[in-house]
């Protein structure tokens, strides 16, 4: 993925120990890991146990790879209003074009309402969206594009 995207954003040490310790976590009945804890909550419900296609399994383990990277390009379906801007966050005029110096982020930028959490997205789920629009006008505007 480093060498596609060209950002050298990911360490494979890194990512490698964080799957890892997640991977240990599933040995431990007691864990506090919250993702391992959830699915094996949701898999105590029958409708899950029947229903769900893969069982809590290692990550690392080799019969369940190889593993893969997907880059992901954040699409939100829908949005409940706010300040209307472009990528970068830099607000548009209803001519569409840029009103310089000026940014929104966040739900202020309508991002609420779905967008990459999903149709039915609950509140308190939309910080994602807002760190990353933030992220995104913050790189802009720091020139990092």
């Amino acid at each position: 993925m480093n060498i596609l995207s060209g950002d050298h954003l990911l360490s494979y040490d890194y990512i490698k120990s964080q799957i890892e310790a997640r991977d240990r976590e599933l040995d431990n009945k007691f864990s506090k890991d919250t993702q391992v804890n959830y699915i094996r909550n949701t898999r105590n419900y029958l409708g899950d146990k029947l229903g769900r296609v893969a069982a809590p399994h290692k990550i690392l383990s080799p019969e369940n790879g190889p593993l893969i990277a997907v880059r992901l390009n954040i699409l939100t379906r829908k949005t409940l209003g706010g300040i209307k801007t472009n990528l970068n966050g830099q607000v548009l005029r209803q001519d569409e074009s840029i009103i310089e110096g000026l940014f929104a982020a966040g739900e202020a930028a309508g991002f609420g309402g779905g967008g990459m959490h999903g149709y039915r997205a609950l509140e308190g789920t939309f910080l994602g969206g807002c760190i990353f629009s933030g992220m995104k006008a913050g790189k802009y505007i720091a020139g990092l594009k």
